[in-house]
């Protein structure tokens, strides 16, 4: 079993509020980590037709069942359950509900809606690095890494990679547009996920990638937040300064999981990796992808932007704290060179804000400190938290 590091914050929170949300991606671990951190709690899948049948006959009844509590798992199913929890909540302050599901949006607006004040929520993401790591699990090659991404059965189960993402596309994406959204023409849905992991590391252009898929503009933004909701991208938006020169306002596109991505990408084994057009994103994605389990680990949210104007000078990621930003260049090369900083020195330039010298992670086994800034190995990111 790999231990999680979402644990510590999951059971600090559970003693603090009496309802405690964990939403991520399906296949993350969001099950089992509930069931290890909370033994005593009864378990209730809300996938289950005959419990949601249950609950919609008479949900006062239903819940009387738990008298200390219980685990809903998947409570996006039942939307209606939460205005109930409310009432038994504030009736009973020493009860304790776990709740998990993988419609993020839809669990927040009823939370919002229903229990406000009494639910402290975080987000469990696939596996980071540095819980492979400590796993003792092998990080033997980028390449390999990229393509196994980071979904907890590839592991315990030693299922091969390409088969489980196959098999998660199909039962897991598939099933959730048809409950998210009346989507009838699924190949079509298909190829627009494609097309998105096509363009990983990139400013989120609508238009474009509508005109490539062949739809609406509307419906390719419809459908991106269909693929959010469902936890299979996110977006990196940019940070926004003034620095007397026009900037980019668009956000970056990215995906949880590289492995899910290398697979939409039609990669089959983690040779063809190194030599695709995509690698730097792919490992940029990986990069800017453990940046934020790290925050959701410790039950923060993001901190993380990325900055770039109008005549291409970027930042692929500035992780923003209260007393000041740092800058990090991403990539994928083996071997270092000073011109990796050259991003870095502009924007630094340009700022006048508290910031650190420039952080280069790049794709080497080992981290150097030199006159320039930090290199810091894909294998050492534990250094930047």
């Amino acid at each position: 079993m790999i231990d999680r590091a979402l644990s510590e914050k999951a059971l600090a929170l559970y003693r603090q509020f009496p309802a405690l949300m964990i939403t991520g991606p399906r296949q993350s671990g969001k099950t089992t980590l509930i069931k290890i951190l909370f033994p005593e709690l009864p378990y209730v899948s809300l996938e289950d037709p005959d419990t949601r049948r249950r609950v919609y006959d008479d949900p006062r009844s239903f819940l009387k069942n738990y008298p200390n509590g219980a685990i809903f798992d998947e409570a996006q199913r039942v939307p209606e359950l939460f205005s109930y929890l409310q009432g038994v909540i504030d009736a009973d302050e020493k009860i304790h509900f776990v709740l998990s599901g993988s419609q993020h949006f839809l669990l927040m607006e009823q939370v919002t809606q229903s229990l406000a004040g009494r639910v402290a929520i975080l987000q469990l993401l696939p596996l980071s690095l540095m819980e492979m790591k400590n796993a003792h699990l092998p990080l033997s090659t980028i390449e390999q890494t990229l393509f196994n991404g980071g979904y907890p059965r590839i592991f315990n189960q030693n299922i091969a990679p390409y088969d489980f993402h196959n098999a998660y596309l199909q039962t897991y994406v598939e099933r959730d547009v048809r409950q998210l959204r009346q989507i009838t023409d699924l190949e079509h849905f298909m190829r627009f996920i494609r097309l998105c992991a096509g363009r990983i590391g990139q400013l989120l252009n609508v238009h474009s990638l509508a005109s490539d898929a062949g739809i609406s503009s509307t419906t390719a933004q419809a459908w991106l937040s269909v693929l959010q909701t469902s936890h299979i991208i996110f977006t990196l938006q940019p940070h926004f300064k003034n620095f007397n020169k026009r900037l980019v306002k668009t956000p970056k596109l990215y995906f949880t999981d590289t492995g899910l991505a290398c697979h939409l990408l039609g990669i089959e084994k983690p040779e063809q990796v190194a030599s695709h057009f995509l690698k730097g994103g792919l490992f940029e994605n990986l990069i800017i992808l453990e940046l934020l389990k790290n925050r959701y680990n410790q039950g923060k949210k993001s901190n993380l932007y990325f900055w770039r104007d109008n005549h291409g000078h970027e930042v692929d990621c500035l992780i923003e704290n209260v007393d000041q930003l740092t800058p990090i260049e991403i990539k994928s090369s083996e071997t270092t060179n000073f011109g990796f900083f050259d991003g870095l020195k502009y924007w630094k330039n340009l700022s006048d804000e508290n910031t650190k010298l420039g952080i280069v992670v790049f794709g080497g086994n080992e981290s150097l400190i030199t006159s320039m800034g930090d290199y810091v190995s894909w294998r050492d990111l534990e250094k930047l938290f």
